[in-house]
């Protein structure tokens, strides 16, 4: 390796081996002074941001006088993916360490290129230092443990005549590949960047994630603004710019490419950057300025692993949701426990990251991509890929049919085996909700249609107990439109009857009613009447909310007429509850009375519980509207208690609101504002703001 710094050297003399290169005198004699030791540090990176708690850490453990204890901290290594930005706060916090003077004998740089076909190996590296330091190429000898020697030996000189060294080494692949350089004694400290992590050296780590949406968009204002200092684009143009860090995965390399496009280009609008990298079917495709490319960056990583580290991240790319439990990467890989020791060799490289909690594994958006891009280039990975999808697919829909037995299980009926109570039901759907959602996506492709579509099924009643609803009209639109392709009439009728009940809970009643009215059509073809009762009922409730009053009741009431007919109780509970909400929307409030009390005991008789509270809260809604205040008050309170058992806090609310009105209307203020004040809370818990707002400012009326 030639003198990659230039400038001139100090000579080094005196200096005697032995037969095994052993150093027996050393004299460091000082001269003029060596630029190329005190000047060795790349320049600050333009337009640096963020990291800023990262950078105090760096500086905290260098510091002389900072809180760590002498010689604690001898060496520090950044680690991160590529392209997260390591060297960048490496350089940063050199240029901090010096401009203190903590360093005084000066600030050495070599980079490794650890992940280079050329890679520099130890030996390389100190011959390199060396030469930095001022020895003369022919007194530095062969092998690494007497260089290493030499290094350190130069670095004690140099210690003792100027003072503390900082030796920066960049883009190190190992800890075998930067031991050498460690720089020895107390006073000398050692700045490793890698994208692995690097516990064998004893050092400080610092692993580096993606920046915060504010840094990120700091980044791109900034970028701008150093080209152009009148460039307001991101400025004027803020949610696109959040977007355009969005689809960078907030990856500081990526955001920088992003930038350099918009410069070249000053007439280009950040939305069309935007548009352009949202509808490319490869997005890292455009994440490349000519000199950079996010794409280059994540394959030096991936050429580096053995096979079955390269196997398992591709297989990862391809997993539904943002990150996946170790059981579905035992699935991914067709194996029965998951791959741990490979797990973590990913983690250490940072290609794979740790998920929200323990045994759940995640990967960054970028890499994700470059994965699935790494299989559509070759027809054997991608049989492997589509295999491996199908395996997860088939797993997640077995476990949600039995999380939704679950959910559905009522005394009488046989017990679920999988989910052993209802809370561990909803928790399972709770944590893998996203990755459900993303695998009933796989329905538009042919070979996932039938096992995707049964999966919509499987999550219409959590989906819709968890009020989300845009999350289910996703699931059964695309369910719907993959059953209508395959010909499949009854699973169309069933996609078409889930996003009916979704449209019409979030308040698209006309397009409820025509999906409604298509599923009612389906059932009626495929002669399922307890399906087509369950239709007739969403509908009903989908014409009330469209203010057509008597077509709702007509329609409620054939629900009713069919689920009496095939004996299906609980449901046909449900159907006159609802029957009743709407002959009271009508002013018919002893018929609804009636209504709702025939399904509160058709729902005791069953022991359904859940719409027991239902059926409670209409009753007393009809009592209160006839003056029946006391009476109001106790099915209310019943309700609460039934809601709150289910944690069904939006209903609990509802049954909390009218409470307090009940207790408003008797002139009992104190109670009524308690009672609203719980109900604002139980709003809250269920995601409701608009509602919960409402109750507190209910309160705050009745506030002396």
């Amino acid at each position: 390796m030639g003198d990659q710094y230039g400038g001139d050297h100090k000579d080094f003399r005196g200096g005697t081996f032995n037969g095994d290169f052993t150093v027996k005198k050393v004299e460091y004699h000082q001269h003029d002074p060596a630029p190329t030791a005190l000047d060795a540090l790349p320049p600050k990176a333009a337009g640096f941001t963020g990291r800023g708690d990262q950078l105090g850490e760096l500086l905290r453990a260098f510091d002389p006088a900072g809180g760590e204890a002498p010689g604690t901290v001898l060496v520090a290594a950044v680690s991160g993916l590529g392209g997260i930005g390591k060297t960048a706060l490496a350089v940063e916090a050199a240029h901090a360490a010096r401009e203190n003077k903590w360093f005084p004998g000066g600030v050495l740089f070599v980079n490794l290129h650890g992940y280079d076909d050329d890679r520099l190996t130890a030996e390389q590296a100190l011959a390199t230092l060396l030469r930095a330091l001022g020895t003369p190429p022919e007194h530095i000898p062969n092998g690494v443990d007497t260089r290493a020697a030499l290094y350190r030996s130069v670095l004690a000189a140099r210690a003792r005549e100027l003072g503390a060294v900082l030796v920066l080494a960049d883009n190190v692949s190992s800890a075998e590949q930067v031991r050498p350089l460690h720089p020895g004694g107390a006073r000398h400290r050692l700045l490793a960047t890698s994208r692995s992590k690097l516990p064998q050296l004893g050092a400080r780590l610092l692993s580096l994630g993606e920046l915060s949406p504010e840094e990120a968009y700091d980044l791109l204002d900034r970028a701008l603004r150093i080209a152009a200092r009148d460039d307001a684009r991101v400025a004027n143009e803020g949610e696109a710019a959040a977007e355009l860090a969005l689809l960078c995965g907030h990856l500081p390399l990526a955001l920088q490419i992003a930038a350099a496009l918009l410069v070249l280009d000053r007439d280009k609008p950040v939305a069309e950057l935007v548009l352009e990298l949202a509808e490319s079917g490869d997005r890292l495709l455009h994440l490349d300025d000519g000199e950079r490319s996010v794409r280059a960056a994540f394959d030096l990583s991936y050429r580096r692993l053995p096979a079955e580290q390269a196997r398992l991240l591709r297989l990862l790319a391809l997993a539904p949701g943002p990150e996946v439990t170790a059981e579905v990467v035992a699935v991914l890989d067709g194996a029965d426990t998951a791959p741990v020791r490979v797990l973590d060799a990913l983690s250490r490289a940072h290609l794979v990251e740790r998920g929200s909690g323990r045994g759940r594994w995640r990967l960054h958006d970028l890499v994700r991509v470059f994965g699935v891009g790494v299989v559509k280039e070759d027809a054997g990975l991608q049989e492997e890929g589509e295999a491996a999808r199908e395996r997860v697919l088939a797993f997640y829909r077995r476990w949600a049919d039995a999380a939704d037995d679950r959910l559905r299980w009522l005394p009488g009926m046989p017990v679920p085996e999988r989910f052993t109570d209802r809370a561990g039901a909803l928790a399972w759907f709770d944590s893998e909700r996203a990755a459900l959602v993303a695998a009933v996506q796989w329905a538009r492709e042919e070979r996932f249609v039938a096992t995707a579509v049964q999966l919509s099924q499987c999550l219409a009643l959590y989906l819709g107990w968890r009020r989300l609803f845009d999350d289910k009209i996703t699931v059964a639109d695309t369910a719907r439109e993959a059953a209508c392709r395959a010909g499949d009439r009854f699973g169309e009728a069933i996609a078409s009857d889930h996003l009916g009940g979704a449209l019409r809970e979030a308040g698209r009643a006309g397009e409820a009613i025509d999906a409604l009215t298509h599923a009612c059509d389906l059932y009626q073809e495929a002669g399922d009447r307890f399906r087509e009762a369950g239709a007739w009922g969403n509908l009903g409730s989908a014409l009330g909310k469209a203010g057509r009053a008597g077509e709702a009741i007509d329609a409620l009431t054939r629900a009713c007429d069919l689920f009496q007919e095939v004996g299906a109780r609980h449901r046909e509970a449900m159907a006159l509850h609802n029957l009743g909400c709407e002959l009271r929307r009508v002013g018919r409030v002893e018929e609804a009375i009636d209504a709702h009390c025939r399904a509160r005991d058709l729902c005791q008789a069953v022991k359904d519980r859940r719409n027991e509270g239902m059926a409670w809260n209409g009753l007393g809604r009809a009592l209160w509207e006839v003056g029946r205040g006391g009476e109001a008050a106790e099915a209310f309170s019943k309700a609460q208690a039934i809601h709150e058992e289910f944690e069904d806090w939006h209903q609990a609310g509802t049954a909390l609101m009218y409470l307090a009105a009940t207790h408003e209307d008797a002139d009992r203020p104190a109670e009524a504002r308690a009672r609203y004040l719980q109900s604002a809370d139980a709003y809250t818990r269920a995601n409701a703001p608009t509602e919960a707002a409402r109750s507190r400012a209910w309160a705050e009326e009745l506030t002396p």
